[in-house]
């Protein structure tokens, strides 16, 4: 019997899972690289004998596919992505595809920030719990890699607009949304609205036996939720108010979940992170874990002994009494507020890089009443120049992680707080943003 023709662009962990999965399901399989292919993920390819390319896409196969899975990192708008269209070929995500080969229950977790974080949490408290879950998405092993080689009954998936781009028929058994702030304008048109529409496909085919859970203080969700028909349950969370029926809120320094008329009460400082956005982080974290019944006692054991992910508000060292803060996976204006807003010392900010559309006046009042000196860190900074120049009276250039961590910590005084917190990606000057965040641990330990 002939196979059917899958084709898979880019090779990275997504790419590399979903060929597994596709070799397994009985596609013919081919890999198609622009870039070049890392030795861990060809000898991965080679071992499965699973047929690829690196440096170039060939057109004329990849269009005669059936079906293509394309990487999250591939535009839309490339060439060989509008002549698939043209042609009628179904380009899809990994989750999409992978998603057909799992009767998993699949709790779903995107939004601009907080989202890793919260994954995390909810692993951390279904682990604890002693269920079979898989974490997958943008973290770890990718998704198909697990569908193809494990049985896992829970998966819990982080989502990026990217991802959920390339989803049709997949559905979050429980989808939950954190906030929605510009970012990744620059994949959008710059226009706010599809970025937007791109979120909330995360409650596409959901019925009315699904959830959602999601931050009823972000402006956008809630005007977003009003004029939309929503089919499943929902589940808020806020700081903003006291909720009576389903959800979870904060009154008087105390977080209550309410879900299936029980109720979790717990002081803020309980809690294993602190700050309010992790606040928001543990309230979506327990709504979806009491959805699936987990005891509230695993619970609230989870969320005072929960450990927080590198690159993330990450305390490296504190030297001569000037401590320093790893906050390099704030790639966006929204991630830097929720960092800003959490310190409670004065602030030399490291901040810059590959600017994806940044509004900075976002943090204007932010900058103002808590950084007292600006360390850019990137090629170009004359958008963080032309920002702060009238808030900030300190603002210096450094082109390296090791020679802003020397500025800043010869412009801070004890009792203040150099925080990497960049606000942008890091292509320009790093890998990517652990790469970012290791080279500045290096350089502060090297102090």
């Amino acid at each position: 019997m002939k196979k059917t023709k899958i084709a898979i662009l880019g090779a990275g962990e997504s790419g590399v899972g979903a060929a597994i999965l596709a070799q397994k399901k009985g596609f013919e399989v081919f890999v198609s690289d622009k870039g070049k292919i890392s030795e861990k993920y060809k000898s991965v390819l080679s071992k499965f004998e699973i047929e690829f390319e690196e440096g170039k896409h060939s057109f004329n196969r990849i269009l005669n596919a059936k079906e293509v899975v394309k990487s999250p990192g591939i535009p839309d708008k490339v060439d060989l992505i509008q002549q698939l269209n043209k042609k009628g070929v179904p380009v899809i995500s990994e989750i999409e595809f992978a998603g057909r080969y799992t009767n998993a229950l699949k709790i779903c977790v995107t939004g601009s920030n907080g989202k890793t974080t919260t994954c995390l949490w909810i692993y951390h408290i279904l682990k604890s719990a002693g269920l079979n879950v898989g974490l997958a998405g943008n973290i770890g092993d990718s998704f198909a890699r697990q569908v193809a080689e494990k049985d896992f009954d829970y998966y819990v998936l982080e989502i990026s607009s990217f991802q959920l781009d390339g989803m049709f028929d997949f559905k979050a058994e429980i989808a939950v949304i954190m906030n929605i702030t510009p970012d990744h304008l620059d994949r959008y048109d710059y226009d706010f609205s599809k970025y937007v529409d791109s979120k909330f496909r995360i409650l596409n085919n959901q019925g009315s036996e699904d959830a959602f859970v999601y931050c009823a203080d972000d402006t956008v969700l809630a005007k977003e939720i009003e004029k939309r028909i929503i089919p499943s349950r929902k589940f808020p969370f806020t700081f903003e108010n006291t909720l009576s029926g389903d959800g979870a809120f904060v009154k008087d320094n105390n977080i209550k979940i309410n879900i299936k008329s029980s109720i979790i009460t717990m002081t803020l400082e309980e809690l294993a992170l602190q700050g309010r956005h992790n606040a928001y982080n543990s309230m979506a974290s327990s709504i979806t874990s009491r959805l699936i019944d987990i005891r509230k006692d695993t619970i609230k054991q989870c969320l005072s002994d929960f450990q927080n992910i590198e690159h993330r508000l990450e305390f490296v060292a504190s030297i001569h009494g000037i401590d320093f803060v790893n906050d390099s996976k704030a790639t966006n204006i929204n991630s830097c507020w929720y960092a800003l807003e959490s310190m409670t010392a004065d602030v030399v900010w490291i901040a810059g890089g590959v600017d994806k559309g940044n509004d900075y006046d976002e943090i204007r009042s932010l900058v103002k009443e808590k950084v007292k000196a600006i360390v850019c860190l990137g090629e170009d900074n004359s958008k963080i120049h032309d920002a702060f120049a009238d808030d900030v009276e300190i603002i210096v250039d450094t082109r390296s992680a090791k020679e802003a961590v020397t500025s800043a910590f010869n412009i801070a005084n004890k009792g203040e707080v150099v925080l990497l917190s960049p606000a942008c990606a890091s292509f320009d000057l790093f890998e990517n943003y652990e790469d970012r965040g290791n080279q500045f641990k290096d350089a502060v330990n090297n102090l």
